[in-house]
């Protein structure tokens, strides 16, 4: 915009002592009457023009006290007024929420939002949000319906043995359940059936998922969990804490880092509501452990009566054996081998928006979902429609939809080519670029031991430390969050939408000059 400084005449003595710089200083009201200003008020809103010249007079009074302004520079200072308001006022009413590039390697960064959601997923939302909706009205009968239905009917296809095309039975003729509970010395009933009887509600996070099935299924009885999963994870959600506002009684069991089927056994009483089994998301305990199998747990649950509930944190609904991770369970996995209850993210491995997601026996769900508290803690509209698009990906099996799971499959040769070209791109004199192996991470609490093998494009840059680098990198528009180890700046494009590599390179370039 361009400033005519004709009407700031006015406003200049030649006068040099300090205490007169101090009257060299226009008021608010005298600004808010130049013409410039004016221009802006008519944009902005008059309250947060003054908003704005408040705090940029309030530096030019703290630089004279200081002595850091003499006259000339006080003048100078009084030129730019017009602008310096304008990039206050910019400044003060931009979003506080941004996108950024995240070059980390982290896919499930929690601290940059978790997964990115996919381009339908975007869509739909727009659609969702800019119009009504059938959120809670049946079309076809006309009348209101229940707002879970539309991610439900997904799910059910999703956690269905025979769309997924699995074959699960063993020589006997039974599924792996079947047998288990047929061994057991508890009743040989059929394994409820994926298909038939698993249900999914969604409430706003997995804190808020096991909180509700925790309070539905055990309020004012005992819930057993072992001493080595009362885990604590980001945001300080700890397992007691969330069973004591449940109303649910904790009974521990076992030690840090052995505990056996036994000692759940012998901690049954006519009190006893629910086995818990919490999957370790952010840690390991190695060395002298042991932990009983989920398979022993289903068979002592089935014996004694009791519901089994597995809280699994990130649930997979994606095999990640195929990209090389063979130790993050998934919902399938648990809920095939007979686990009662499951809970897990939807902004995780997942991949879709930040919910909490309840799948497992479809009359256990049902009480959830009658509980007062499910009301309290349900997802709107918009979290909805986010979840159905990313649903559909999977029903579609078009993995590559979901930005997640397209990270992961990423190979490093696929990565590395990015990186020699990024390299060639930015490489200067002052900029040294080199193209190095290195590990992307998971995030998000899950899978913590393992990685994903990739290229890192390692820079460093003279004339400034590798801190410094990061920094900038973080004031640019976007801005890039990057990795510092051992002196330099790693940039892992596993995370880098390959759109954003021009952004990139014109912030490093920014930055050189």
């Amino acid at each position: 915009m361009h400033w005519p400084f004709s009407s700031w005449d006015n406003l200049r003595v030649k006068t040099a002592s300090p205490s007169e710089l101090f009257r060299k200083l226009p008021s608010v009201d005298d600004l808010m009457r130049a013409a410039e200003l004016s221009a802006l008020a008519a944009s902005y809103g008059h309250e947060s023009v003054v908003e704005a010249v408040r705090p940029v007079l309030a530096r030019l009074r703290q630089e004279i006290a200081s002595g850091l302004l003499d006259e000339k520079a006080l003048d100078l200072a009084l030129s730019g007024l017009p602008a310096a308001i304008e990039n206050e006022l910019r400044q003060a009413l931009r979003y506080s929420l941004r996108p950024v590039i995240n070059a980390t390697g982290v896919i499930l960064h929690t601290n940059l939002g978790r997964a990115p959601l996919g381009n339908a997923a975007i869509e739909h939302i727009r659609e969702t949000a800019a119009s009504y909706s059938n959120l809670e009205f049946d079309l076809g009968a006309g009348e209101r319906g229940k707002r879970d239905a539309h991610v439900d009917r997904l799910f059910r296809k999703l956690l269905d043995d025979e769309w997924q095309g699995a074959s699960h039975t063993n020589s006997a003729g039974l599924r792996p359940v079947e047998k288990l509970r047929a061994g057991s010395g508890g009743t040989a009933e059929a394994a409820v059936s994926t298909r038939a009887a698993v249900a999914t509600i969604a409430v706003n996070n997995n804190a808020a998922a096991v909180l509700l099935a925790l309070n539905t299924l055990a309020e004012g009885g005992e819930v057993i969990v072992s001493r080595g999963e009362l885990v604590e994870i980001g945001g300080s959600f700890r397992i007691p804490d969330v069973m004591t506002k449940s109303g649910a009684i904790l009974r521990e069991v076992g030690t840090t880092n052995r505990t056996r089927t036994s000692d759940f056994e012998r901690a049954i009483t006519e009190r006893t509501r629910l086995l818990l089994r919490v999957h370790r998301s952010n840690f390991e305990i190695t060395g002298f452990t042991e932990q009983p199998s989920t398979a022993e747990l289903v068979a002592l649950a089935r014996k004694r009566g009791i519901p089994l509930i597995e809280d699994l944190g990130s649930g997979a609904l994606f095999d990640l054996r195929s990209v090389g991770i063979s130790c993050e369970p998934g919902v399938l996995d648990s809920l095939r081998s007979g686990v009662d209850i499951v809970t897990y993210s939807g902004d995780k491995l997942l991949g879709g928006p930040q919910a909490g997601l309840i799948s497992g026996s479809a009359e256990l769900v049902r009480r959830m979902r009658s509980n007062s508290l499910f009301r309290a803690l349900r997802v709107d509209k918009l979290i909805y429609a986010a979840l159905e698009a990313t649903l559909l990906a999977y029903v579609r099996r078009d993995h590559n939809a979901i930005p997640t799971l397209r990270m992961m499959r990423l190979t490093k040769n696929e990565i590395g080519e990015r990186a020699e070209a990024l390299s060639a791109r930015i490489a200067t004199e002052k900029l040294k670029a080199e193209v190095v192996d290195g590990e992307s991470l998971l995030g998000g609490g899950a899978a913590p031991s393992s990685v994903l093998p990739t290229r890192l494009l390692a820079l460093t840059c003279d004339g400034l430390s590798a801190n410094e680098l990061a920094a900038q990198l973080r004031t640019a528009d976007p801005p890039i969050i990057a990795r510092v180890e051992e002196g330099r700046v790693l940039l892992d494009l596993r995370t880098v939408f390959p759109e954003q590599d021009i952004a990139l390179a014109a912030a490093l370039a920014r930055i050189v000059r």
